[in-house]
């Protein structure tokens, strides 16, 4: 099998390493000439740590990241207050990455290229798609190159102008708000990097400059309102200024003019054509939930095109196209709150982790469509190992309570203490398995390649 990926940010890199270590043949593709440099996406949502872990990569991004700073508010230049976006919670038996972490989105995508790398592939750049035709059997796509390329599928993870999508004429329904326009990019700032900080006037607190280290990095990623100007290093100076504060920039790496730009494509799917990411939904900047959503997208789809039964293809738009739509809202609710000037769009709770996304289709504790928690257990040579330990790679799992597993790869009897079974078991030593599933002796649990139960 052969699968083309047209877009090398973090959905089209997610994407080839699933399909990668799975053995599958695949290229990703990119119009750039060179990689992007800016922070863009920074927030790294608990959901896609537990990704990540499965993936190979969530020690890199953790030894890179940071967690959400204290944000240090001005106004009219002077101290006001302190104001923290996120508490710190504790890791729990079933929810072992319950921060977010805030790192670059192009620091991400190295980390991404370097993993994929070490499956024997890397990105193509400036061989971006051109166009492309399916029939029953694949799809035949020209590059910029001018090489055509024959695949079995073509995922278009293109971005919120997506060739694919256009090409396939998916309408990209939503809206777009010409009226609020914003200056987001990357300065270097003298100021101390272990805070956040909100520039403000007294007297329009809501609105104003907020500046947020970049871990690893001497830059701040910043979000200005925009004045009918180019952006630019002075204009950001002028809009500090404006709010009174004094504060010194020396350099400009990245910028862009952001406007709230909400759409969900009609359809994810058309034959043997997908669409994931930012080619299928686009988020307003509130919440950190774009970037989070189109890496789940790719986990989603990367098992499901290995296997390629129509009937797992077909689910593909069914579960994500849901999610999309809920997350959207999410977003755009978070966005009216810092319009109108709300004090709660600052704060967070668990509506952004995407822990609670699901699947489902009944009522009930632990169905199919759930995400399938961690817990801590120990293997049948007593050594200290997690579910999730069990989990990670491109297989399925099959844990089964209190009874022996079936003679199948990757099956696990779940035992209490003191007992043991024929075949591969561990042993739920502090409970907390059988406590997160709500399991009784003779349950069967059957997780999915992507941590969902199947």
């Amino acid at each position: 099998m052969k699968v083309l990926i047209a877009g090398s940010g973090p959905t089209g890199l997610t994407l080839g390493i699933d399909l990668a270590r799975r053995g599958i043949d695949v290229r990703v593709v990119d119009k750039a000439t060179a990689y992007f440099t800016g922070s863009r996406g920074d927030g790294l949502q608990p959901r896609t740590l537990e990704v990540f872990d499965d993936l190979g990569v969530l020690d890199a991004v953790l030894a890179a990241g940071a967690f959400p700073p204290v944000t240090h508010v001005y106004l009219d230049g002077k101290f006001a207050m302190e104001r923290r976006m996120f508490e710190a919670r504790e890791a729990t038996p079933d929810v072992p990455y319950p921060n977010p972490c805030m790192l670059g989105q192009s620091q991400t995508e190295a980390i991404l290229r370097a993993r994929l790398a070490e499956f024997g592939v890397t990105v193509e750049l400036g061989a971006g798609l051109t166009g492309f035709e399916q029939d029953v059997d694949g799809v035949t796509a020209t590059l910029a190159t001018g090489e055509v390329v024959r695949a079995d599928y073509l995922v278009g993870a293109d971005g919120g102008a997506s060739l694919v999508r256009k090409t396939l004429g998916i309408e990209f329904e939503g809206t777009t708000d010409e009226s609020i326009r914003m200056f987001l990019g990357d300065v270097a700032a003298d100021l101390d990097p272990a805070y956040a900080y909100w520039f403000a006037r007294e007297a329009e607190p809501m609105s104003g400059v907020m500046m947020s280290p970049l871990p690893g990095t001497d830059l701040f990623q910043f979000g200005a309102p925009q004045a009918d100007v180019e952006p630019s290093l002075d204009a950001l100076r002028d809009a500090l200024a404006a709010t009174g504060a004094d504060v010194t920039l020396t350099r400009l790496d990245w910028s862009t003019i952001w406007r709230p730009n909400v759409r969900l494509a009609k359809r994810f799917r058309v034959g043997r054509v997908f669409l994931a990411g930012d080619a299928a939904h686009v988020h307003p900047p509130t919440g950190g939930q774009g970037l989070n959503t189109g890496v789940q997208d790719a986990y989603n789809l990367g098992w499901k095109l290995a296997e390629s039964s129509p009937e797992l293809l077909d689910s593909y738009e069914t579960e994500r196209r849901g999610v999309a739509a809920r997350v959207l809202g999410l977003s755009t609710e978070l966005m009216r709150k810092y319009s109108e000037g709300d004090e709660d769009a600052h704060k967070r709770g668990d509506e952004t982790q995407q822990l609670n996304i699901t699947y489902r289709t009944t009522d009930g504790f632990l169905v199919p469509g759930d995400r399938a928690p961690d817990a801590p257990v120990t293997d049948a040579n007593g050594k200290e190992v997690r579910l999730f330990d069990l989990f990670r790679g491109p297989h399925a799992t099959r844990l089964v309570f209190g009874a022996p597993a079936p003679a199948e790869p990757h099956a696990y009897a779940v035992l209490r203490p003191g007992r043991s079974v024929e075949g591969p078991f561990v042993t739920d030593t502090a409970g907390h398995a059988f406590t997160a599933y709500g399991a009784s002796d003779g349950d069967a649990f059957l997780i999915r390649p992507d941590g969902y139960l199947g």
